[in-house]
């Protein structure tokens, strides 16, 4: 048998392997270009005094940065991100996975069921948005229309059951839900719910899916009702999806803009009710053109978001299963 030296190994090598770099060149390219560069130039930005119509850039260290951690805006922004994110990914993960369940079911229509979930996900947020505006209208919105209709059926009944003797318990009126900031948070995180529910309900069926058949019937054998097969083996077994899920989630809802911008006609809510992170970066990166202080809280925003996603990491160690 032949042997090929060990020089010529390392040719074949070398040479394979500029080839592999060749064709990965042109995706190097694109995103040294629109990824690494700007993220690069903006961490140098944050040093720099620049507003964007002005020539000239002024270093100053870490003041940015000291200046925001004292602005009671962007404390503000924090405040109503970290509210948001409570709000939010909790609820929109467990009615993920309560509808997936369901759909994970022997049931008639779940492939028009499944559709009907998803859609609102490959919706532009805009559009949705925009519907939402109208829902919420406070005169002539469905959503007022509908409790005003559930008050009245509400009354109806309890004046049938009481013959008469009460009239009425339920008197409502039109709330004008995008002009009290009590409701802003609230909103958002409605249209942020709906929007987003269908896609990680795609993703825990595809979870619930890779769960053996098996030890759900040899847990029927041993007597298990379904509250304890669902919590002793689907929970354990689909724990790398939900924390898939919770991941994409946070770093998702710690990013929100579309919806408030659009839902509030450029503006972040009644008395700044709505002010995030990220709306605080585009005000004063494109309103007020001061491009170091944006960036540095855009920064800010990131150092967040990493420490949230390497907590969860650490607590994932323990509750997350990869092995059935």
């Amino acid at each position: 048998m032949l042997r090929i030296p060990a020089e010529m190994k390392r040719k074949k090598y070398w040479k394979e392997t500029l080839e592999a770099y060749l064709y990965l060149l042109p995706a190097f390219a694109i995103l040294g270009m629109f990824s690494f560069y700007p993220v690069i130039k903006s961490i140098i930005i944050s040093f720099y005094d620049w507003h964007l119509l002005r020539k000239e850039q002024y270093f100053v260290g870490l003041e940015n940065y000291q200046r925001l951690l004292n602005d009671k805006n962007f404390l503000m922004a924090i405040s109503n991100t970290f509210r948001y994110v409570v709000g939010f990914v909790p609820i929109s993960i467990c009615l993920a996975l309560i509808i997936a369940v369901l759909l994970n079911n022997k049931i008639k229509g779940r492939g028009v069921l499944r559709l009907a979930y998803f859609l609102p996900w490959v919706t532009s947020s805009v559009a949705i948005s925009m519907v939402w505006r109208w829902i919420y209208n406070q005169h002539y919105g469905l959503l007022n229309m509908a409790l005003a209709s559930i008050a009245g059926f509400v009354n109806k009944v309890v004046e049938l059951v009481t013959l008469g003797g009460v009239a009425q318990v339920w008197e409502f009126s039109n709330i004008n839900w995008l002009m009290e900031p009590r409701w802003t948070i609230i909103n958002i995180v409605i249209i942020s719910v709906w929007k987003s529910i269908g896609y990680y309900v795609v993703i825990f069926l595809a979870g619930l899916q890779n769960v053996p058949s098996e030890l759900y019937e040899a847990a029927e054998v041993d007597g298990a009702s379904r509250w304890q097969s669902f919590w002793k083996i689907t929970l354990p077994l689909i724990s790398p999806t939900t924390f898939f899920i919770s991941i994409i989630a946070i770093i998702g809802a710690f990013k929100l803009f579309t919806e408030i911008y659009v839902l509030y006609t450029g503006n972040p809510g009644p008395l700044s009710s709505g002010l995030t992170i990220v709306y605080y970066v585009y005000r004063n990166a494109f309103e007020r053109y001061r491009m170091g202080y944006a960036s540095a809280a855009a920064y800010i925003l990131f150092a967040i978001i990493f420490v949230f996603t390497l907590i969860q990491m650490y607590a994932s160690r323990r509750r997350v299963h990869y092995d059935f």
